[in-house]
């Protein structure tokens, strides 16, 4: 049953029982998504779940999301999460998305270390924090990628005045990397970094690095999936991939996404419509 009909007649949970159980072990559909809900550990709380339930083998592709959303419109893969919603929107305005939903959120939060050249700590909010940076032409290191994080920060910087990019090279540093690889760089020479939340509680290498800049509502990160019209990618398996979304978006699935704890905390908050 088509989930949208089954959101209309209240059969989703029928609908959704009948469908689980039914993949064969050799099937399989491609996620195209992000590096941070790869780097938390979401996906290995989630994944074998769904697996057991169903018999589909869900295979990520943990990219920036605006490498994410190239990948996808070029009809590699089956289901698209990620998280810049204009983007997403655009992506399915232009016909290569059937439908967008939310899933869950976070926040972005600013890492720093203890030093605190700009004198940010404990900040809640993120625009004067960031032109302090600025300022004072403390390091900041930045993803640079394209990225869901990316293009947040960017739009932040945005709207504090500051054209941060054209110090690209001075106190400004763009890696081209994911969230972890531009932590290690961040750490690595003192710089303040933006990062979502899941990302940072999960990551390891914290050193001397704490949580300096959080709690502004202009950090907060929404989480959006996607299916793929098959219109325009042929290949595409739309009956595993309505399957896994359908998962994800039910009560068990956003159950699972909050039960997914690190360190004691929660990560990823479900908050699907």
């Amino acid at each position: 049953m088509n989930r949208y009909l089954c959101h209309l007649t209240g059969l989703c949970l029928l609908a959704q029982t009948a469908l689980m159980g039914s993949a064969s072990a050799d099937d399989f559909i491609i996620v195209q998504s992000t590096t941070s809900t790869q780097n938390s550990g979401l996906y290995d709380a989630l994944l074998p779940r769904l697996k057991e339930m169903s018999g589909i083998e869900v295979r990520v592709v943990a990219v920036g999301t605006g490498q994410a959303i190239k990948n996808a419109t070029n009809c590699d893969g089956d289901v698209l999460l990620v998280h810049a919603k204009s983007s997403e929107e655009k992506f399915v305005a232009d016909g290569y998305g059937l439908t967008r939903s939310d899933v869950m959120y976070n926040d972005f939060v600013i890492v720093g270390p203890a030093s605190d050249p700009a004198g940010i700590a404990g900040s809640n909010d993120v625009a004067p924090s960031l032109q302090k940076i600025a300022e004072t032409k403390a390091a900041f290191a930045s993803r640079g990628d394209d990225s869901g994080t990316h293009k947040k920060e960017l739009s932040l910087w945005n709207s504090a005045g500051v054209d941060a990019p054209a110090a690209s090279g001075s106190w400004y540093r763009e890696t081209g990397s994911g969230m972890g690889a531009t932590l290690n760089v961040g750490i690595g020479m003192d710089a303040y970094v933006m990062t979502d939340r899941a990302t940072w509680i999960a990551f390891g290498n914290k050193a001397n690095h704490t949580i300096v800049v959080e709690g502004d509502p202009a950090m907060f990160n929404q989480y959006g999936i996607l299916d793929i019209n098959p219109d325009r990618c042929p290949n595409v398996k739309t009956d595993l991939a309505s399957q896994f979304i359908d998962w994800i978006l039910s009560s068990d699935g956003q159950d699972a996404i909050a039960a997914y704890q690190r360190d004691g905390q929660q990560l990823f908050f479900p908050n699907a419509k």
